[in-house]
């Protein structure tokens, strides 16, 4: 014979608590599928999740205002409490992975590309990220112009040149350049360039130049 009341208290309280924290799940496995790349901010799930919290954090305290109201089987609230507290726990440590992983990937890109993002990175990123990388880039450029008589730029040689002097190709029309030692060339699409490495590591990350090994 079905039991009744069994099969509300699982319609009531197990089934909804074995869904908890599937979207904090699956927004940092959205970060996993994108580990070299910076994939489109997921409002709508972050939205999600931050709602699942709050909607745990406000069950826990309707239990347990409930259960200082009526001393006498309080005790039977404590696994559903427990439960709930720990998938909200949960959740805002996916909450913090996502964001974190997405900072550090961002910070990454400064050195790689500069203080200009490429626009289909740029797309990818909320208000927020946004206004983060701008800061960070005011910050770094601070404190590298702050370093020294003249300053000193951090973002190039990343890795210890082999020669002082590379060749490179004009990807695009860019215009006049200044060099660091104050001669100006002109930039054309498909000419070729025998520069200092200094003057050419940025502009071949923002795409303009072509290294010619």
């Amino acid at each position: 014979m079905v039991n009744i009341n069994y099969i509300k208290f699982c319609n009531f309280f197990i089934f909804p608590l074995i869904c908890l924290g599937k979207k904090g799940y699956a927004l940092v496995k959205e970060l996993s599928r994108c580990e070299d790349s910076i994939p489109p901010y997921n409002t709508d799930l972050v939205k999600a999740v931050s709602a699942e919290i709050k909607q745990l954090i406000d069950q826990n305290t309707e239990d347990a205002n409930a259960s200082t109201e009526e001393s006498i089987g309080a005790a039977s609230f404590l696994p559903t409490v427990r439960i709930r507290h720990a998938a909200a726990k949960r959740n805002m440590r996916c909450l913090m992975a996502y964001h974190y992983n997405r900072i550090r990937c961002l910070r990454t890109m400064r050195w790689e590309f500069g203080s200009v993002l490429p626009g289909d990175i740029k797309a990818n990123l909320s208000l927020a990220e946004v206004e983060w990388f701008s800061k960070y880039s005011r910050m770094l450029a601070t404190y590298m112009r702050s370093v020294g008589d003249e300053g000193i730029n951090l973002a190039v040689d990343l890795k210890p040149p082999k020669a002082l002097y590379i060749e490179v190709r004009c990807l695009v029309d860019y215009g006049k350049l200044e060099l660091n030692d104050g001669s100006v060339i002109l930039l054309k699409k498909d000419s070729r360039h025998y520069l200092p490495r200094n003057d050419c590591e940025e502009l071949i990350r923002q795409g303009v130049f072509q290294h010619i090994v």
